[in-house]
């Protein structure tokens, strides 16, 4: 039994250690063909790598190679350049040298030639002043003057013919100029209005609205300008919020909206509640309060003139006047000076003077339309009138106050004279008095420093002067020429407002008297 167990024993380990030799020798195998694997990979992955590094180092030569030959290439083309350009300049610099040489060749031999003739001229100069003087002393001989009495005598002649003519030539072309002067006059009326335009235009269609601080301008504002759009589209007036310290400015061409506008920002600013919603409100009240003030003054206007049974819609377009403005003039007070003069002076010429005041009251009624239609304010107003049953001799003293319709009643040329006397009076148009009256004076004696004027006259509040010159003294062809040079010298040498128109008066009196 023991002999089994030990038999069995040696067999296990015999067992064992062959399968362990043939395991140590399986394995040694493997371990050989996988490093002769690796051994290969490691092989062929060298190879393609110093394939790629050789294909690198050729490109980074052949990139060299290039950039190095288009250094080469740009240095020789500036070089080639710089070349041609010195040959350039050499080849004209040559040119240059052998055309002065060619010019100086030519101006010697011009100098020459020059010479030559100067003692040639020379020569006949000095026989001609001898021949000259000759002649003189014949025509000295002759004619028993001297040579300076004669040349005295002919420049005397030739000065009164050359005035003469000169005269009757400024007389011609003055009438020349009057054929065409209507063109012209309209050609300079429109650039002139292009020029002067945008000043009153600001002047008449920007308000400006205080603010006690810039703080309030944001507030106005409002977040992302709601409060601004709401404004302006409540007022229908533009809002202009700068730099400007402690204002903001209302555009618009319509008084009576920036009036609105104005108002509903004092009230807001006033309040301090700045919305929307809240400015829709004011601007919705203020706009009635205004409407009932226009009503009111235009009522009190017809009551302080004494003008009854006017239709309301006049009375209102009478208080909407109070915010028109006309050659800086307000047009509500213009148009109650009007009434009140054109009644004075129907009451003297023996007319009725309730017709005449009511018409100046109305005169310019066409400037404050609801809507501009494209009429002037003369015919609009006459229309006006006649739809709201105004009388027949008013209507065409509106219509005719400007000459647009034919006057047909005594009442018209009264409105028209009044509506030039309230106009031209000092002042009524912001020029003050005193500048009024010195340019009154300063026409008068500009006029008087010219010879032969008698006496001058500045009517017309200024706008045409009356110069009277002595009949012994003063030509019709000099007179023309005074004219002339009076309205040059007030152009130059005065500032005046339109156009001044000058008449000179030469005549001849003869007086007796039957007894």
């Amino acid at each position: 039994m023991e002999l089994n167990i030990v038999i069995l024993t040696i067999t296990a380990i015999a067992s064992l250690l062959v399968g362990f030799l043939l395991t140590s020798t399986l394995l040694k195998k493997s371990i050989e063909r996988k490093s002769e694997h690796i051994i290969k990979d490691a092989q062929a992955e060298a190879e393609v790598i110093k394939k790629d590094k050789i294909l690198q180092a050729k490109e980074k030569f052949l990139q060299l190679k290039a950039e190095h030959e288009k250094q080469i290439n740009e240095k020789n083309n500036l070089i080639n350049g710089a070349e041609n350009r010195a040959k350039q300049k050499e080849t004209a610099l040559s040119q240059r040298m052998e055309e002065l040489q060619r010019k100086q060749k030519e101006l010697n031999v011009l100098k020459d030639n020059l010479t030559v003739q100067l003692d040639i001229v020379s020569k006949k100069q000095t026989d001609l002043e001898k021949a000259h003087k000759q002649q003189i002393e014949q025509l000295e001989t002759i004619s028993g003057l001297s040579a300076a009495e004669a040349k005295a005598q002919i420049i005397e002649s030739l000065k009164a013919e050359a005035k003469s003519e000169a005269l009757t030539f400024i007389k011609d072309s003055m009438d020349e100029a009057k054929m065409t002067a209507n063109l012209e006059a309209k050609k300079i009326v429109i650039e002139t209005i292009q020029r002067t335009a945008t000043e009153h235009a600001v002047e008449n269609s920007v308000s400006v609205f205080n603010i006690e601080n810039d703080e309030m301008k944001g507030r106005i504002i409002g977040r992302e300008g709601r409060n601004i759009r709401a404004l302006e589209a409540a007022t229908g007036i533009e809002i202009i919020v700068d730099d400007t310290p402690d204002a903001i400015l209302l555009s618009g061409f319509d008084p009576v909206r920036r009036e609105i506008a104005r108002l509903s920002l004092h009230k807001l600013v006033t309040d301090g509640r700045i919305h929307p919603a809240r400015i829709e409100e004011v601007v919705a009240k203020t706009k009635k309060q205004l409407e009932q003030e226009i009503i009111e003054i235009g009522k009190r206007t017809t009551i302080d003139l004494g003008i009854h049974g006017m239709h309301h819609e006049l009375v209102r377009m009478i208080g909407k006047m109070k915010y028109r403005s006309s050659y800086g003039q307000n047009l509500l007070q213009h148009s109650k000076e009007v009434a009140n003069l054109c009644s004075t002076m129907a009451a003297e010429l023996g007319l009725n003077p309730k017709v005449a005041k009511r018409a100046g009251l109305l005169h310019d009624i066409g400037k404050v339309p609801d809507n501009e239609p494209d009429l002037p304010h003369a015919i609009l107003g006459m229309k006006m009138a006649e739809k709201f049953k105004e009388n027949i001799e008013i209507c065409n003293a509106i219509g005719a106050h400007h000459d647009e319709v034919e006057m047909n009643s005594l009442i018209s040329p009264i409105v028209q004279v009044c509506d030039a006397i309230s106009g031209a009076r000092p002042g009524a148009r912001r020029e003050v008095v005193e500048a009024y009256i010195k340019r009154l004076q300063d026409l008068e004696q500009l006029a008087l420093s010219y010879n032969g004027v008698v006496k001058t006259y500045a009517i017309q509040a200024g706008r045409e002067l009356r110069v009277i010159v002595g009949a012994e003294k003063v030509t019709d062809e000099e007179a023309n020429s005074l004219a002339y040079d009076l309205s040059k010298k007030i152009q130059t040498e005065m500032t005046y407002p339109g156009q001044i128109k000058i008449t000179v008066i030469r005549e001849t009196r003869a007086v007796s008297y039957a007894k």
